[in-house]
């Protein structure tokens, strides 16, 4: 059953692999919260605001990973800059990732 859970839960790309070679990390979190603690040299756009950047991020012609506290927000974020036409990859919660790149 864990295995199951694991392998729904996974993500589908190697999102370490992807900021590695280049992606922006977009921290979709709160600017308090960004403050709190953050990935070095990821931007802080809040979710709420996220739609109204679209056109500034797709200017910068990489991919995007989007990372929040828990993955709920950078999922909302993902869809809506997929939706826009941007390479974007949901990479969860930026504690996790921050884990993984260094």
């Amino acid at each position: 059953m864990l295995t199951f859970f694991k392998k729904l839960f996974k993500p589908s790309a190697d999102i370490a692999k992807i900021v590695k070679e280049g992606a922006v990390i977009v921290d979709v979190r709160s600017r308090g919260e960004y403050q709190a603690g953050h990935i070095q040299g990821s931007k802080n756009i809040p979710l709420e605001i996220i739609k109204k950047e679209t056109v500034s991020l797709k200017k910068i012609n990489k991919p995007i990973v989007t990372v929040c506290r828990s993955g709920n927000r950078s999922g909302m974020a993902k869809a809506i800059l997929s939706s826009a036409g941007i390479e974007v990859y949901n990479g969860g919660a930026w504690t996790s990732l921050k884990r993984q790149i260094q």
